[in-house]
């Protein structure tokens, strides 16, 4: 039997240098064609989406009320200081793999393992959950145009009379996977499109909404107190870290270096404000007790009068809520490939399409089990499954880049994390204090597929590895 031994067992690194050898030697590289805005824009397009369509209304009613702000303004605050630490890596290290990269080469290889395991649990997770969304909207669209669909293919068992499968979630996870397919610079110039109406859609939200807003709506502004509000960032959290899949991207950029860490940066920016103005005006419109937990803006609009604009904004829902399944499915797609591509998994996952230059068996893989996910799990449930690995990754990465700044000072970083260790030392803060807030049975799945990963680890992964191997 292999002994384990420290530095040479678990805790091997991968040294930052190897990376490139590894990507150049692998024989299944990624095609370099994404720039600047592109990146941008498939990380606002993973950042807004369910935030502001589906969970603004979710926490708002039953969790926050009109605090349902201060919940995104937590969460957002959190997930800025680990931006900041993406930002740092991703000019550092421009691969794909994002936090599970950034582990393995700083703090070891058991580190990245788990969380490359959990981020492909967590954001084929969030794909389900975006679907189901989008779902919501599609219902409320279907009603309104007065068509009469089969209850049986409305919802996952359990959401309601005669429900059987969310047949509209599921297929649209399997549509997401096929755009995946075509190549990411297809798939990314539809992203760009998407991106801007929806942009534009919620640009309209807040606008026209402003007028209809009522003060005394935002009384009492924290009807289930501070611990609410809190309660609330904890569910909102997966809504502003789009920017974290985005940076599995990095072997796709043509100036990786240079355009990551902007990118990142501008996302979370642009996505921060359009939230906080949503909130107002959502909250502003409706009494909280009154917000639809599906389609929040759509019945905010409906109620005081503007049905029309209504149908609109559940258009623009549906069409914008599909860049945040195309973003994480990229992002998940991306993990599986970099640790096949490391031998943590079959090399058989890390096949790339010999024209499109992209991960399609392990695509197809994914979008059959978010289609599964989305098809028979309550939205609240399969929501339940997207927080604690993100969460554990970005105390990873902001450990990861307080480590590394003071190992290996000298690196050529294209970006630096300001105010070190300050800032990343306040991601790993909130994001263990927001791990707090999650329920038990969050604990208890993770907990399950904890157990599977050491199981896959110890089984398979240690001994076949490229670096156990060398």
């Amino acid at each position: 039997m292999a002994r384990f031994r420290m530095g040479e067992g678990v805790l091997r690194r991968k040294p930052i240098e190897h990376i490139e050898d590894t990507e150049a030697g692998a024989g299944a590289g990624l095609q370099r064609s994404l720039g600047l805005w592109q990146l941008t824009a498939i990380g606002v397009g993973g950042i807004i989406g369910a935030g502001i369509f589906t969970l603004a209304g979710t926490v708002a009613n039953g969790t926050a009320g009109p605090a349902v702000l201060v919940s995104f303004l937590i969460a957002g605050l959190a997930s800025a200081a680990a931006a900041l630490s993406y930002a740092e890596f991703a000019g550092l290290i421009p691969k794909a793999g994002s936090a599970y990269t950034y582990g393995y080469a700083v703090l070891g290889e058991i580190t990245g393992w788990f969380i490359g395991w959990d981020l492909l649990l967590e954001y084929t997770a969030i794909v389900a959950v975006v679907a189901i969304g989008i779902s919501g909207y599609f219902s409320f669209l279907v009603g309104e145009m007065g068509a009469d669909l089969p209850r049986w293919m409305l919802g996952a068992p359990g959401t309601g009379d005669g429900h059987r499968v969310d047949l509209f979630a599921a297929v649209l996870c399997l549509l997401i996977a096929y755009l995946l397919t075509l190549g990411i610079k297809n798939a990314a110039r539809f992203e760009m499109v998407v991106v801007v109406l929806k942009v534009l859609v919620v640009l309209l939200v807040i606008g026209v909404g402003f007028f209809h807003i009522t003060t005394s709506n935002y009384h009492p502004f924290f009807p289930y107190g501070v611990g609410g509000a809190f309660t609330g960032a904890a569910t909102v959290f997966f809504a502003v870290f789009g920017y974290d899949a985005m940076s599995t991207a990095a072997e796709e950029s043509k100036d990786a270096q240079r355009h990551m860490p902007k990118a990142i940066i501008y996302s979370l920016v642009i996505s921060m404000v359009l939230y906080v103005l949503a909130c107002l005006v959502l909250t502003g419109m409706q009494d909280y007790k009154d917000i639809d937990k599906e389609s929040g803006f759509s019945t905010a609009f409906k109620s005081v009068g503007l049905s029309g604009l209504a149908d609109v904004i559940a258009v623009g829902a549906i069409i914008g809520i599909l860049t945040v399944m195309f973003t994480f499915m990229l992002g998940v797609t991306r993990v599986w490939f970099s640790m096949s591509r490391d031998g943590l998994l079959p090399k058989w996952f890390a096949k790339t399409h010999p024209t499109r230059h992209v991960p399609t068996r392990v695509t197809w893989i994914v979008g059959a089990a978010s289609a599964a996910i989305a098809g028979f799990l309550p939205i609240g449930e399969a929501a339940e499954l997207t927080n604690i690995g993100i969460l554990l990754a970005f105390v990873v990465v902001c450990t990861a880049v307080i480590v590394l700044r003071y190992r290996q000072p000298d690196l050529p970083r294209t970006f630096r994390t300001p105010f070190m260790p300050f800032v990343p030392a306040l991601g790993i803060v909130f994001s263990l204090w927001l791990i707090t807030f999650l329920q038990w049975q969050t604990w208890v799945r993770f907990a399950v597929w904890f157990v599977v990963g050491l199981g896959v680890y110890f089984g398979y992964s240690y001994r076949r590895s490229e670096l156990a191997r060398r």
